[in-house]
């Protein structure tokens, strides 16, 4: 029986391209199983389209608060990794097993993930989400090393708020 959403589980924002489609899906359905909130950004086929379209979606929502977390899916997880990090205040982890999903939270506080559908199935997929979810920011020593990268969007969040004016 699925659960209800709650208040108290992240909200969840969910991408993919054609690769990851399948995946995505799966996923979703166990995400949607466990009570959480998710926003599915697309794509809704195997029909071929470009990563970065659905990867700035996710990031952007999350980056402006429409969401929590993300979770990206293509064929590596690098092409959305990479996307999703262009976007200031994203911190997005490739993770092909569950110990890095585990560290990109608690070390680096990363708040998007990046899977390959072509380096682990459905299964291993979902325990990755799995232990991604489960971990949070140890702070301590890693809080001035996050400090550092967030230093590093800096100046594209000054510039994008005088674009604004």
């Amino acid at each position: 029986m699925p659960s209800t959403p709650t208040d108290t589980k992240p909200r969840l924002a969910l991408g993919a391209d054609h690769a990851g489609y399948c995946v995505k899906e799966r996923i979703k359905t166990y995400l949607q199983a466990a009570g959480y909130r998710v926003a599915d950004f697309g794509t809704q086929s195997e029909e071929s389209v470009d990563y970065p379209d659905y990867a700035r979606q996710v990031a952007e929502s999350v980056a402006g608060g429409q969401n929590d977390l993300g979770i990206l899916v293509c064929g590596t997880g690098i092409g959305m990794g990479m996307t999703a990090n262009k976007v200031p205040g994203i911190r997005a982890a490739v993770a092909q097993d569950t110990f890095t999903a585990r560290m990109g939270r608690e070390h680096n506080n990363a708040n998007v993930l990046a899977i390959g559908a072509r380096v682990v199935d459905e299964n291993k997929a979902v325990e990755i989400v799995e232990a991604f979810l489960a971990s949070s920011f140890a702070g301590g020593r890693h809080e001035r090393r996050v400090e550092k990268i967030d230093e590093l969007d800096a100046p594209k969040l000054r510039d994008a708020h005088a674009r604004q004016r």
